[in-house]
């Protein structure tokens, strides 16, 4: 294994064969990958992720109970909530298959990283995450470009009504601050799913969601006044929810939006709808490798350490096939999709003018 990563990172282009046809797109890149072995799960890599990140998790409630009641408490808010992301990235790996192969041992990571540790159903995200990467930016299948609080095209737009369609002239500038309210809404939209599942999924996941309550309850209000816990509670979520927004924002967000008429196979419906985030090891951390989009949507199962190695055999293969390749700067990333958001509502504000 460490041989085969070796190779990925010395090599900088492998050159997959000109495909025959359109069927075959993402056969000969799917065939390099697994012959470097790349597709080889990285559990080792992700104990010690694990660890460290329970570890730092501790750190920051102990240092917490040993500041008690003052407001200087709340500044532990700010790693508490980046932590929370570090904890999110390992449940949506642990959705993926990317942990381990056994789907059992993956749904017990899961379980205590989303429901447990973090207050947010495991079985709710990964329903609405696949059918996600089942058909990304489809406006039809893919729920994270439904009607909601925000909408992704003019036809969406045309529809809305009174407060709704103020929000939608408005949407590109309220964007991030709506990520603020996220963090408590991924918690809402779990109870919520709780009438989906089924009587022992649900038995399970509201378990964990009322003990992850009772427990980040009982704490604060062991260490806190009831206003001060409140106050570190709201500026907890909002930081963890915005941290999640601006890894989740620059991914899909103002680029191919297919529709029922588009018959492309899996090759281009992934990487024509998907946006990277050029960057060093700091924004990989910061995203959680969610910068490398492209190669995580061809490859969900692929270990997050693997996506930065993958990259040149997809770049070389799209070049080879010619599909482009959509790769920008993080500022960059937020820019188009703010413009999306903000050419969504065009239509709406030039009928308040007139």
């Amino acid at each position: 294994m460490s041989q085969a990563i070796a190779n990925a990172e010395t090599t900088s282009v492998l050159a997959p064969p000109r495909p025959t046809g359109r069927g075959s797109e993402f056969a000969p890149l799917l065939k390099a990958v697994k012959g470097q072995g790349l597709l080889e799960r990285r559990t080792g890599w992700y104990a010690r992720g694990i660890a460290v990140n329970l570890l730092a998790l501790t750190a920051t409630l102990t240092a917490m109970v040993l500041t008690g009641d003052t407001w200087w408490t709340l500044l532990y808010a700010v790693p508490l909530g980046v932590f929370w992301a570090r904890t999110a990235f390992f449940g949506h790996d642990a959705g993926h298959a990317q942990i381990t192969r056994g789907r059992r041992a993956g749904r017990t990571i899961g379980l205590l990283h989303s429901n447990l540790l973090l207050g947010m159903s495991y079985a709710w995200w990964n329903d609405k995450h696949n059918r996600h990467h089942a058909n990304p930016n489809h406006v039809d299948k893919d729920p994270d470009v439904g009607v909601g609080a925000l909408v992704w095209t003019e036809k969406q737009a045309e529809r809305r009504e009174g407060f709704a369609r103020w929000l939608t002239r408005n949407q590109a500038r309220l964007f991030f601050p709506m990520l603020l309210l996220e963090g408590i809404a991924l918690k809402v939209y779990g109870f919520q799913d709780l009438r989906r599942q089924p009587r022992r999924e649900r038995a399970v996941e509201g378990t964990l969601l009322l003990v992850h309550l009772a427990a980040y309850t009982g704490l604060l209000l062991s260490v806190l006044s009831p206003g001060r816990a409140l106050v570190f509670a709201l500026l907890h979520h909002a930081l963890f929810g915005l941290h999640l927004g601006m890894t989740f924002a620059p991914n899909h967000k103002g680029m191919e939006m297919p529709d029922a008429d588009d018959d492309w196979g899996h090759l281009r419906r992934q990487v024509l709808t998907s946006r990277n985030v050029r960057g060093g090891p700091l924004t990989d951390w910061f995203l959680g490798g969610l910068n490398y989009q492209i190669e995580h949507h061809l490859f969900p199962n692929l270990p997050r350490p693997h996506l930065r190695l993958v990259q040149p055999l997809v770049r070389a293969h799209c070049r080879t096939v010619g599909i482009p390749y959509a790769e920008t700067s993080l500022i960059d990333s937020y820019r188009q999709a703010l413009g999306h958001m903000h050419a969504v509502g065009a239509p709406l504000r030039r009928g308040a003018a007139a």
